[in-house]
C-alpha cells in the first residue's frame, strides 16, 4: 500500500485498481489529499491506474485494550509464519473491522516504512501502547526475536484482559441490580405513595410511625427530586474524575478496595496476578530486573502496589535481593515470596513468577464463580426487605382500619 503524507492538508484513504509494468492486475490503498495525487503517486511507481475510489469514512470507534491485544496476536502470528513486517501490517489492518484501529496501523506502518524502528513508532502513540509494550518490542528488535516477544506480549495482554473482564463481571451483576432497585424505589416514592397518602388523608386517624416515615421520605422525593438526582449524578461524576486524576484520591480508594469484605480479596488476588505476570513477561524477555520494575508497578493497577514496586526497585538497585525487597514491602502473600525465593535460587525467576500468576488467576476464576452464586441470594434478601418494608408500611393503616371495623 502506497502512502503519501502532506503536512497541513487533510488526507483520505483511496482504494485503487490497475496494472503493473508487466500487465499484472494489482490493487491497494493509498492515503492522499485527492484523486490527482493518487494518480501521480501510482504513476511514479509504474502502475497503470484503472479505478480510484474514495473509501467511505465509518463512524469513529474507540480503540480498546482488547483491540490492541488482538492486533498483537495477529502480528505475532504473521511474523512467525514468515510474512514481512510491512505486509503483516497491511493484512492485519485490512481485516480489522474497527476503522480507528486501521487508521492507527496505517500511521505506524508509514513510520516504519520511512525507517523508524517499530518500538519508536509505537512510542508515538502512548495512549494505546504503554511503556511495558514498547520496552518489550524494543528488546525483541535488539535481540532479533521480535516475533517471539510479540507472541509472549500477546499472551500477557490476553490473560490481563481476561482477569479484568472476570473482575468486572463479578461487580456488574450487583451494581446493575442496585441501580434497578434504586429506580424502582424512586418510582414508588414519587408516584405510588402520594396516591396512598390521598387515601389515608380521608381516614381521619393517626397513621402508624412506619407509614409516616415512608410518607415523609416520599414528600421529600416529590419536592426535591431534582436535588437528589443532581447530587447523585454530579457527585458521582466529580468523584470518578477525582479518582482518575487525583493521586491522593486514588491511593485512598485503592486502600479501601483492598480492605472491602469479600471483594477486597478478589481485588488483591487480581492485582498480585497482574504484578507477577508482568514481571515474569519482562524478565523472560531479557529486560534487566531494575528496568523491568519500571513498568510493573503501573501495570498492577493499584497505587499501593505501584508505590511498593518503587520501593522494591530502589532496594534492588542497592544490592538487596528481590525476595527480601518484596518481603520488606509487606503487601505480597507468603506464597509469592516463597516462589520468588525459589526462582532466584534456581535461576528460573520468570518461570516461578509465571506459576504464581497462573495460581492467582485461577483463584480469581474460582472467586468470581463463588461470588456470582453468593451475591444473588444476598441481593434478593436486601431488596425484599426494602421493597417489602415499603409495602407493609403502606398497608398498615388499612389493616388497622379493618380491625376497627
Amino acid at each position: 500500500m502506497a502512502t503519501a503524507t502532506t503536512k497541513g492538508i487533510k488526507e483520505f484513504v483511496f482504494e485503487w485498481e490497475g496494472k503493473d509494468r508487466n500487465g499484472k492486475p494489482v490493487r491497494g490503498e493509498v492515503r492522499a489529499a485527492g484523486e490527482n495525487q493518487v494518480q501521480a503517486t501510482l504513476r511514479r511507481q509504474g502502475v497503470l491506474v484503472q479505478k480510484v475510489k474514495k473509501r467511505r469514512t465509518a463512524s469513529t470507534k474507540r480503540i480498546k485494550p482488547k483491540d490492541i491485544a488482538i492486533f498483537t496476536r495477529q502480528l505475532a502470528t504473521m511474523m512467525k509464519a514468515g510474512v514481512p513486517l510491512l505486509q503483516s501490517f497491511d493484512i492485519v489492518g485490512r481485516g480489522n473491522p474497527n476503522p480507528s484501529v486501521n487508521k492507527l496501523l496505517n500511521q505506524i506502518r508509514t513510520d516504519v516504512e520511512t525507517g523508524t524502528s517499530l518500538s519508536a513508532a509505537f512510542r508515538k502513540h502512548p495512549m494505546y501502547f504503554n511503556a511495558l509494550y514498547c520496552n518489550l518490542v524494543e528488546a525483541g528488535e535488539a535481540a532479533g526475536i521480535l516475533e517471539d516477544l510479540l507472541d509472549r506480549l500477546a499472551s500477557y495482554m490476553e490473560k490481563t484482559e481476561a482477569i479484568k473482564s472476570k473482575v468486572k463481571s463479578a461487580l456488574m451483576y450487583p451494581t446493575a441490580v442496585v441501580v434497578v432497585a434504586f429506580i424502582v424505589v424512586v418510582v414508588i416514592m414519587i408516584f405510588v405513595i402520594p396516591a396512598f397518602e390521598e387515601v389515608f388523608s380521608s381516614f381521619g386517624a393517626d397513621l402508624p410511625a412506619p407509614t409516616m416515615l415512608v410518607i415523609a421520605i416520599s414528600d421529600f422525593f416529590v419536592a426535591y427530586w431534582w436535588i437528589v438526582f443532581g447530587a447523585l449524578g454530579g457527585g458521582g461524576y466529580f468523584f470518578m474524575q477525582a479518582w482518575k486524576r487525583n493521586v491522593k484520591v486514588q491511593r485512598v480508594m485503592d486502600r479501601l478496595l483492598l480492605k472491602m469484605p469479600v471483594f477486597g480479596t478478589l481485588v488483591e488476588k487480581s492485582t498480585v496476578a497482574r504484578w507477577t505476570r508482568t514481571l515474569s513477561t519482562m524478565f523472560a524477555a531479557g529486560v534487566p530486573l531494575v528496568e523491568a520494575l519500571d513498568s510493573v508497578g503501573g501495570a498492577s493497577g493499584n497505587s499501593l502496589y505501584a508505590d511498593a514496586t518503587t520501593q522494591i526497585q530502589r532496594e534492588i538497585s542497592t544490592g538487596t535481593s528481590l525476595t527480601m525487597a518484596m518481603n520488606n514491602a509487606r503487601i505480597f502473600p507468603s506464597m509469592v515470596l516463597q516462589m520468588t525465593a525459589i526462582g532466584e535460587e534456581s535461576g528460573a525467576l520468570d518461570h516461578m513468577l509465571g506459576k504464581a500468576a497462573d495460581f492467582y488467576e485461577q483463584e480469581v476464576d474460582d472467586m468470581v464463580a463463588g461470588l456470582s452464586s453468593l451475591m444473588e441470594p444476598i441481593i434478593i434478601v436486601v431488596l425484599g426487605v426494602i421493597i417489602g418494608g415499603i409495602v407493609v408500611s403502606m398497608y398498615l393503616p388499612i389493616f388497622q382500619l379493618g380491625q376497627v371495623v
